[in-house]
């Protein structure tokens, strides 16, 4: 039997969480705002309900800080509505985002620097969402280690309804206001909280909720929910958190039902979310533990079907035969889809699927190629010059079949569209690796030996 070390444990458990009085002369500098808009800028957002976009921004940037600054010291700073955007979602519905002004960014970033080395030291070691330092990789490693190393087959998969929309105010500032006693800075966040929302109907209050696209958002979930993960944690359930998608894992199926039941209680009854009941299951790694994109199995980690549609479905708007742009201008765009892809999923043990998909991937750019000689003399004179001899067939240029046959390939090896064209390779990236998580009470991260699912 493999003895399994106790629930994570923070050497900081048994202290005072430090209390912190005297934050808010931290914003009232223009150094600390200009750095705070230069991390807006990286990350390259729409513009807001105002229309000034970032670059917009950046064009006055000395007076629209100045301005900033003087409402921040007059407390006079309102932040506006935030600009409702609806995203489809794969299984057919919509996730709601809302996308506050520039300079509204400015203000939560700046306020996210002095807020977040606070809370993040003290928050669980098994939440891994928006969390400097931590990655979807670790999340899906430590939930891989929980699962096959100490054998806690049995996962509760716990989805909420709209979790970000349905967060309470009086909650989230209760939750900050036992560390931080600056009235300022919670007058601040009740603002930010409040501003509302921007739709096609008009203007319409935020009596709830923190909206998803907003910097500071993903830190207030956080702060909102670590209060579930110290309640799991204080009952020697074993969980891994990503924002607001949740396992717990089990060593049998008694076990997951209970723990299914603690925990749709208190985000119900104390954190006043809603456990959507048709998504929330129990599995068993058997059959798959499906997570952040990937189904860990008791042995093996695959990658889900549908994130491999999506993913044929991007490279195939990037390369129809019809799109008007050469074979070079095709492979820059489409490269960095293919890295993205690539190194994303490369915690799973896909090397065959990438392999597959590699090989797609060469007959699509083939049949621009083809179509893009027109006629089989061209082919054939390609042929030619890389010193095939003898007489070829003539065969329809436009042909979605014809860009796998012999002479296609000939005339586009592999080796040329890699080393030549520079079309990254999904077949060359290494698979089945695991990113480790600090160590567990002393002990060494857990990695498991690469193997090939065929």
């Amino acid at each position: 039997m493999i003895l399994e070390p106790a629930a994570d444990e923070d050497p900081q458990d048994s202290e005072m969480a430090r209390i912190w009085y005297s934050l808010y002369g931290r914003l009232l500098s223009k150094g600390a705002l200009r750095a705070a808009f230069f991390k807006v800028k990286s990350a390259n957002g729409a513009s807001g309900i105002d229309g000034q976009s970032v670059r917009d921004f950046a064009g006055s940037l000395d007076a629209d800080l100045d301005l900033l600054l003087t409402e921040l010291r007059e407390k006079s700073y309102r932040p506006q509505p935030v600009r409702r955007v609806e995203i489809p979602k794969a299984n057919g519905g919509v996730r709601l985002l809302g996308i506050p002004a520039v300079r509204d960014r400015v203000v939560q970033q700046a306020l996210l620097d002095i807020l977040q080395p606070i809370f993040d030291p003290d928050f669980h070691p098994s939440s891994y969402g928006y969390r400097p330092g931590r990655s979807c990789h670790q999340a899906i490693s430590k939930a891989t280690m929980l699962i096959r190393k100490y054998e806690r087959k049995w996962v509760v998969d716990m989805d909420l309804s709209k979790c970000f929309d349905t967060l309470d105010h009086g909650l989230i500032l209760g939750s900050i206001a036992r560390r931080i006693k600056d009235g300022s800075i919670l007058e601040l966040l009740r603002k930010v909280l409040k501003s509302g929302v921007m739709t096609n109907e008009g203007w319409q209050a935020s009596e709830v909720g923190s909206p998803q696209g907003g910097v500071i958002s993903p830190l207030i979930a956080n702060i909102y929910l670590d209060a579930f993960d110290q309640f799991m944690k204080e009952r020697g359930h074993r969980i891994v958190r990503y924002a607001d998608d949740i396992l717990i894992l089990c060593r049998s199926k008694s076990a997951a039902c209970n723990a299914l039941g603690q925990a749709s209680r208190y985000l119900e009854d104390e954190l006043l979310l809603t456990v959507n009941r048709e998504k929330t299951h129990i599995c068993n790694s058997l059959k798959g533990v499906t997570f952040l994109g990937v189904s860990i199995h008791s042995t093996y980690t695959r990658i889900q079907e549908a994130k491999i549609w999506v993913f044929k479905e991007k490279v195939r708007a990037l390369t129809r035969r019809n799109g008007g742009r050469n074979v070079d201008e095709v492979i820059d765009v489409l490269n960095p889809v293919l890295r993205g892809f690539a190194f994303y999923f490369r915690i799973a043990d896909c090397k065959k699927v990438l392999r597959d998909l590699s090989s797609w991937v060469r007959r699509r750019i083939r049949a621009i190629q083809m179509k893009l000689w027109k006629r089989p003399g061209r082919l054939h004179r390609r042929l030619r010059q890389l010193g095939y001899k003898g007489e070829f067939i003539d065969i329809k240029m436009n042909s979605w079949a014809n860009a796998a046959c012999p002479l296609a390939h000939y005339a586009l090896p592999n080796r040329y569209l890699h080393k030549e064209l520079w079309l990254f390779d999904l077949s060359a990236v290494q698979t089945g690796i695991l990113v480790p998580d600090r160590n567990v009470n002393g002990q060494e991260p857990y990695t498991r030996p690469v193997r090939t699912v065929l």
